[in-house]
């Protein structure tokens, strides 16, 4: 299936997943989702909604909250009644590292949100250029050894898990590296075209199309185990670089909600992540479907906490707020 084509395709899906009658116990539910319509995780809100709403005998609606790196969406969110009205899907990283940059931490992820279900991870990749003319990492240390002029990367955001990859490959390489934060994997991929930065750390499936079509080269993937989508890319790990950094969706409702409801929720959205027609549409945009009980979100968000807390310490970086 052609990315771009579905992409294009779920951007003219109706916002709305509806059945059953609109009483109180069958309501309206809003997942809020705190990025903008069209990405990959908007998607993934938009599949599962229509797939839990005739479960749960809910209307369904996906509603885009952005700004603040996705802490917009997330306030509201934890400042909503506990009555099943509204849930949260975002990224495991907002959840930890947005409590661990702010000097004042917004939020509380154990105690202001309720944990529902693991749904979806997503890789990183490490994008070089054709100017850099290298093929693999070994080539890549190499480079910028030979290079210290030029040793600026680009990341999606500051605070964000490249922001922190990069930190942590300036550590065990022992090379200093000049990190320029950008909106979006996008821009980054064009100015590794253009020359003006020599690499990159972007989100898989953002930079798969261009390495396909030989505009950049993927020298490593951040997984455990090599990308189903890049299966020729090697990870860090098999490069000499002790990380693995992917990342994942969840789902959370305000704390307090009913255990039940939260229970079901979570069924009706790992119910929806098993269907083969998800699934295929998923994996199509650089997806991996997962889907939980609330414990294996919890687990989840307990081991990247516990993993990436020294990493950011060890950098000092913080927003202000």
């Amino acid at each position: 299936m052609d990315r771009r084509k579905f992409m294009a395709g779920c951007l003219g899906w109706p916002l709305l997943a509806q059945i059953g009658d609109a009483h109180a116990q069958a309501g309206l539910t809003k997942i809020i989702f705190p990025f903008a319509a069209g990405a990959g995780g908007d998607t993934l809100c938009r599949l599962i909604a229509q797939e839990m709403a005739p479960v749960l005998q809910r209307t369904i609606v996906v509603e885009n909250r952005t700004g603040g790196d996705g802490l917009i969406g997330i306030k509201s969110v934890k400042g909503a009644s506990p009555d099943g009205s509204m849930v949260l899907v975002t990224t495991g990283p907002t959840m930890y590292l947005l409590p661990m940059v702010e000097t004042t931490p917004s939020f509380d992820t154990a105690k202001d949100f309720m944990p529902v279900s693991l749904l979806a991870r997503f890789e990183f990749a490490l994008v070089v250029g054709r100017a850099m003319d290298v093929a693999d990492f070994k080539g890549f240390v190499a480079w910028l050894k030979a290079h210290p002029d030029k040793t600026s990367f680009g990341v999606p955001s500051n605070g964000t898990v490249p922001h922190f990859m990069g930190s942590r490959l300036e550590k065990d390489l022992g090379i200093p590296l000049t990190r320029v934060p950008y909106r979006g994997s996008a821009p980054i991929l064009n100015d590794i075209i253009g020359g003006h930065i020599s690499f990159g750390i972007t989100t898989l499936a953002d930079a798969l199309p261009q390495h396909r079509a030989k505009g950049v080269t993927i020298i490593a993937v951040s997984s455990a185990d090599r990308s189903p989508f890049a299966p020729e890319v090697p990870t860090l790990k098999e490069s000499g670089i002790d990380l693995v950094a992917d990342a994942w969706y969840g789902m959370w409702l305000p704390a307090g909600s009913p255990p039940d409801f939260a229970s079901k929720l979570g069924a009706a959205a790992s119910a929806a992540l098993a269907k083969p027609e998800v699934k295929e549409k998923l994996t199509a945009i650089g997806l991996i479907p997962v889907g939980s009980d609330a414990g294996g979100l919890s687990k989840e968000l307990a081991a990247n906490t516990a993993f990436w807390q020294p990493i950011v310490r060890a950098t000092g970086y913080k927003i202000e707020n």
